[in-house]
């Protein structure tokens, strides 16, 4: 497979924590089935909340915030076991009767450089959602993504989009 230079995308979903948000990442600059086009992303990173902002802590409670990245549109969360994840994770945030925050965890479930050669995908787009358990625990996810393009046989592109769809 021929195989082009590293390249990034980036993608940030707003949210306001009460209900299921999601954004559409176009790849049809990248992807083509139809002319043996497919993308592999090598890496994800993902930040959580706008720069500056900083994760409200719910009083003796906790909180999630969970991203996944799919080949399909979703109307919420739908994890590993779908067959359209490429990607998923979660920040906990926690804290005591005081407000104060006592636990901050980042997780990334499931991420393209966990596997061998990364994710490959024939799609022509992708998307990123986003949901909480409360409202305002941060602004805002945002994932920069490594990626390559490569070429496969017509056959073999067009059997990996119709696999993603």
């Amino acid at each position: 497979m021929a195989r082009s230079d590293s390249f990034f995308i980036r993608a940030t979903v707003s949210t306001n924590g009460v209900t299921y948000e999601q954004t559409n990442i176009d790849l049809g600059s990248f992807v083509d089935a139809l002319g043996k086009t497919v993308m592999r992303i090598h890496n994800a990173s993902v930040t959580y909340g706008s720069l500056g902002s900083v994760p409200i802590t719910p009083a003796a409670n906790s909180a999630v915030c969970a991203f996944q990245l799919t080949t399909q549109s979703q109307t919420a969360l739908v994890g590993p076991n779908n067959r359209s994840t490429i990607s998923s994770g979660s920040l906990l945030a926690a804290g005591d009767a005081a407000g104060d925050l006592t636990v901050l965890s980042e997780s990334l479930d499931i991420a393209p450089q966990e596997w061998n050669g990364g994710y490959l995908v024939a799609v022509e787009s992708i998307f990123l959602g986003v949901d909480m358990s409360i409202a305002n625990l941060v602004d805002e996810v945002t994932i920069v993504l490594e990626c390559t393009v490569e070429t496969m046989t017509a056959a073999a592109s067009m059997a990996l989009a119709l696999s993603q769809q």
